[in-house]
């Protein structure tokens, strides 16, 4: 009797550890699967935010625009140029390189007009300033391309 007892006891821890480990497993796979749904959510996150502070800054956009005009045409406005400048530096936001001469990018640069003939294309005037925002194109510059 006490061979077929243990017996029995024997066949139900047997069944005991196996229904642990099958639990444990579970549980570790449910842990893991909660971990990767909350990276998940942190990047979505991390990306919705992105997007709102892209289209915040490039609402602004116009303002620098017209900023600029005023600054380029009253000279007595010149020394907001420098203040305007550091306060962009500050938001991690760039004004792309388009000055007269510059290689002609069309990764930055729109070309919506191009005269002259040749293989090497040169900005010869800036339209509209373009920006870079946190290092990424936010606008290309709007620019009348000369080939040389």
């Amino acid at each position: 009797m006490k061979k077929k007892a243990t017996k029995n006891t024997e066949m139900e821890q047997s069944e005991a550890l196996t229904q642990v480990a099958e639990l444990t497993a579970d549980l570790q796979r449910t842990r893991a699967d909660f971990e990767n749904f909350r990276k998940q959510v942190e990047l979505q996150k991390a990306q919705e935010k992105k997007v709102v502070k892209f289209a915040t800054v490039e609402k602004v956009l116009p303002l620098l625009d017209d900023l600029d005009r005023a600054i380029a045409s009253y000279e007595e406005l010149a020394p907001l140029e420098k203040s305007l400048a550091k306060t962009l530096a500050d938001l991690n936001l760039a004004k792309v390189e388009s000055a007269e001469g510059v290689e002609f990018d069309p990764d930055v640069h729109d070309a919506v007009m191009v005269e002259g003939e040749g293989e090497k294309e040169v900005v010869q005037e800036t339209l509209r300033p373009g920006y870079f925002y946190e290092g990424e194109i936010l606008r290309p510059a709007m620019v009348k391309v000369k080939k040389m």
